[in-house]
């Protein structure tokens, strides 16, 4: 398995953060008390801790971890930010940053977004940047404003991003490779004789959705077949997204004859649909999926599917995170992984 690790530049501008100045100034307290109410020592009172807390909040404050006085030992704990943990791609994944974490005495701690921007928000906002010596994260599906990474990172806590990452943000990210594996993906289905391509995708923005729309429409230009941008649709990564992208596809006047979809859930919920609109999978219908979910084997027809190298992701994840941890100065890297395509019943025609 090929590993391509690219340098990422750095630098960027950025406003200047918020300081327990600006906090006593707002307050009318003395800089002592504010420093002794985030602190949390024994001789402010609460209703001055609870002001101070609110005040800071308001003002987006973090604290500085090299300032005099916050700077701690290792807690020797890696949290674990995700969408979701009831799927094989997530759970796959975590077992590989664990076995990396135990080899170095390290601890995971785990925090599930529900592939919810506001829940994902919540977890960092109420995260101690005491609590662990740093972050591995994959973005949830809504997830546009990346202001609170940032001010994490600002404030000394190493983060990398793994899957679903941010292109905005200069530091480590782990990927596997969409544009080459939905390129593949999207050959296969022409070399099996489709010819009526549609996309069910993620929501725009991300990097993993761009990926693979991008691999998908190279992959239609070099077999010499016209773009229908109608059979390009954007949504979640969910089975029911899947089901109902299909559905639309399905209704439409003139309908395509083959689906590719960003994930394997959403390849499950294509063939529901297909299902329920009694059309064949394989012989009226290809679909084929990205993740190689153990239940690909399972389905039937059973699932053609780009399979993600979900384990050496998470290893490689917490292999870099401690790096970042170990060295302060450690530069970016962007390790991309390949997959494989594993041919099945629902592209055969």
């Amino acid at each position: 398995m090929k590993i391509h690790t690219l340098m990422l530049r750095q630098g960027k501008n950025r406003k200047r953060p918020t300081t327990i100045k600006d906090i006593a100034k707002a307050l009318n307290i003395s800089v002592s008390t504010v420093s002794r109410a985030i602190r949390d020592t024994y001789d402010v009172g609460q209703e001055t801790r609870s002001k101070v807390l609110e005040m800071a909040a308001q003002l987006k404050y973090r604290p500085n971890l090299n300032a005099t006085g916050l700077v701690k030992s290792s807690t020797k704990k890696i949290g674990v930010v995700i969408p979701a943990i009831t799927n094989y791609y997530f759970s796959t994944v975590i077992t590989g940053m664990k076995d990396v974490a135990r080899e170095n005495d390290f601890q995971l701690v785990l925090y599930i977004s529900d592939d919810s921007s506001s829940s994902e928000a919540d977890i960092l906002r109420n995260l101690s940047v005491h609590s662990v010596d740093g972050l591995l994260i994959c973005l949830s599906s809504e997830t546009t404003d990346y202001e609170l990474f940032a001010e994490l990172m600002e404030d000394g806590l190493p983060i990398v991003f793994f899957d679903r990452v941010p292109s905005e943000i200069n530091t480590s990210k782990v990927v596997q490779d969409d544009f080459n594996g939905a390129y593949r993906a999207t050959t296969h289905l022409v070399r099996q004789g489709y010819r009526r391509l549609a996309h069910i995708t993620g929501p725009s923005g991300l990097q993993l959705t761009e990926d693979r729309l991008a691999g998908f429409v190279a992959a239609l230009r070099d077999a010499q077949i016209q773009l229908n941008p109608d059979w390009v649709i954007h949504s979640g990564f969910s089975r029911q997204h899947g089901f109902e992208d299909t559905l639309l596809l399905s209704a439409m006047s003139e309908r395509p004859d083959a689906i590719f979809a960003v994930n394997d859930p959403k390849a499950i919920g294509a063939m529901l649909a297909c299902r329920t609109n009694d059309i064949v999978v394989g012989a009226e219908m290809g679909v084929i999926g990205f993740t190689n979910d153990p239940v690909a084997e399972i389905v039937t027809p059973t699932l053609s599917s780009v399979a993600e190298p979900a384990y050496e992701i998470g290893r490689k994840s917490c292999e870099l995170l401690l790096k970042h941890i170990k060295k302060e100065n450690f530069p970016g890297e962007t390790a991309v992984l390949s997959g494989e395509l594993f041919v099945r019943d629902s592209t055969k025609k």
